[in-house]
């Protein structure tokens, strides 16, 4: 295993830093991680790597072993695993990231939800992902593809090298990832690694000479590694670690159970009173019986008899298994079982004490994201928390009952944004409240001079702050303006509202109460 340290090492040589890149490719495929993340992959891609190498065994009177190429052998390989990975994801990040202070996600890139989403994927499967920020969207590479060279001293990932390589024969690429730029290599077949490009800021400005068009390129990096890793837990287990023996357990009564069914399908013939012939003569027989069949007996007087029989496959016993398999599988992997709960009448609190075992997962999984986030959000210079709006079935009629019995006891915004969560259209908050505090405002405006619309007022605002104003301030405007328009507070009161809730001047604010802008 090759460490940061080791790279530090090798200092401006670039021969020793070559040779140092391939090494600690070559170290990483070698590990263990990087072999069960391998394996892990087949795995939630439904390509048992255990099942699909297993092979029957006889025998023989001198114990050798042989190939059995005579019986069934069905390789029923299950995607339980991907299942429950899928399952893990989608309940934390199905409904994407939402942010406490109104972050525009566009600052992070407009796939960033589906980025956490596949950064969590591969987390689950190999037991950490890594997390590029680049400028202003975010790259997700797999343990498979990355080499992590962390300090020895605290631990902290302080460089890396990803690399790709379509086969073992074809030309090597890697990008060696440090905290004041990056390195990209490349090596031909038959060739040593090679500089394709020197190193580089992470984020380039350029600029143009208005006398003669000259590009001036000034790089800048950012104040710490801009490759964050998203661990599936504290020691960056897979989710496969400790399950996988239960799994092939499944995987194989599947594949048994297929081929005692094969096998049941074999007709075999008990020939009685039939000693004069040997087994060249019973072949002889039993082929002309598959052909015609009619069966032929001349001693029959001396109970001569050929009967058929045909073997019956141990069902029950193994159906037994594999219910008892599943439910372990359920168990260890702390998932949710939709047929727990798929009677129509089903309670709130019954549905609920289903999703505890996952839940209790989603909360440690939720506290790794959590933190890569928080560190993306740190290199792109922004203030914010991240939560989430967990997948859950649910009995709608009663949970939305539930809400409003609660409406006299908080606000609307909260009941607005408790009743879109429930029907599925949480990413509609800010639209809906911003169209009930411009139809509220409608009810109360004045009509002069002095009282601007609803629109007016909350698009001098963003104008004002430079930015969509959230839920609350678009409610906390109108309530201002209303109250202003109805004489509750003088104007001056409503000026240093509006400084506070929304964070404009005092001349901001006047513009905006008066329609000036």
């Amino acid at each position: 295993m090759k460490t940061y340290q080791d790279l530090l090492d090798c200092g401006e040589d670039e021969k020793r830093r070559t040779v140092f890149l391939l090494g600690a490719i070559n170290d990483h495929k070698a590990s263990g991680q990087y072999k069960t993340a391998l394996a892990a992959q087949k795995y939630y891609d439904g390509e048992n790597p255990t099942i699909n190498e297993y092979e029957k065994i006889l025998y023989d009177m001198q114990g050798k072993a042989h190939l059995d190429m005579y019986t069934a052998n069905h390789k029923i390989a299950s995607r339980f695993f991907g299942f429950v990975v899928d399952q893990l994801v989608n309940y934390l990040l199905g409904n994407g990231v939402t942010f406490s202070k109104g972050t525009d996600q566009k600052r992070l890139g407009r796939d960033f939800d589906q980025k956490v989403s596949l950064a969590a994927e591969y987390a689950a499967v190999g037991g950490v992902s890594f997390g590029f920020f680049n400028l202003d969207h975010l790259e997700i590479f797999s343990v498979t593809e990355f080499v992590p060279l962390y300090d020895e001293e605290n631990g902290a990932l302080r460089a890396g090298i990803r690399w790709w390589q379509l086969a073992p024969d074809k030309p090597l690429r890697c990008t060696l990832y440090e905290l004041d730029g990056y390195t990209e290599y490349a090596k031909a077949r038959g060739r040593d690694l090679e500089i394709l490009r020197e190193k580089r800021a992470y984020i380039l400005h350029v600029t143009e000479r208005e006398m003669d068009g000259t590009k001036i390129y000034t790089g800048e990096n950012y104040p710490a590694f801009p490759i964050v890793p998203l661990k599936n837990n504290r020691d960056c287990k897979s989710e496969l670690a400790g399950r996988r023996g239960t799994i092939d357990a499944l995987d194989l009564c599947c594949s048994n159970m297929v081929n005692n069914v094969d096998e049941g399908n074999i007709i075999y013939w008990v020939l009685t009173n039939c000693g004069g012939m040997d087994y060249l003569d019973a072949e002889k027989f039993l082929r002309l019986v598959k052909r015609s069949h009619v069966a032929f007996m001349d001693n029959t007087n001396e109970g001569a008899q050929a009967e058929p029989h045909t073997i019956e496959a141990p069902f029950e016993g193994t159906q037994t298994a594999i219910d008892m398999l599943e439910k372990k599988l359920y168990q260890d992997f702390q998932a949710f079982d939709a047929s727990a709960v798929q009677a129509g009448n089903q309670t709130a609190t019954a549905i609920k004490a289903s999703y505890v075992p996952l839940d209790l997962k989603a909360d440690k999984f939720e506290r790794e994201v959590t933190q890569f986030i928080l560190k993306i959000l740190e290199l792109a210079g922004i203030d914010d928390e991240p939560s989430y709006t967990r997948n859950q079935i649910i009995n709608r009629q009663e949970e939305i009952q539930s809400v409003l019995m609660a409406a006299e006891y908080v606000t609307a915004e909260y009941i607005t944004k408790k009743l879109l969560t429930v029907l599925g259209d949480a990413d509609m908050v800010e639209e809906i409240l911003k169209q009930q505090a411009a139809e509220n405002l409608e009810r109360f405006d004045a009509g002069g001079e002095e009282a601007p619309d609803a629109d007016e007022a909350i698009d001098a605002a963003e104008e004002a702050v430079g930015k969509t104003l959230n839920g609350s301030q678009t409610s906390s405007l109108i309530t201002v303006i209303r109250q202003l328009s109805a004489g509750g507070i003088t104007e001056g009161q409503a000026v240093k509202i509006l400084m506070t809730s929304i964070g404009v001047t005092r001349e901001e604010a006047l513009a905006i109460l008066r329609g000036e802008i």
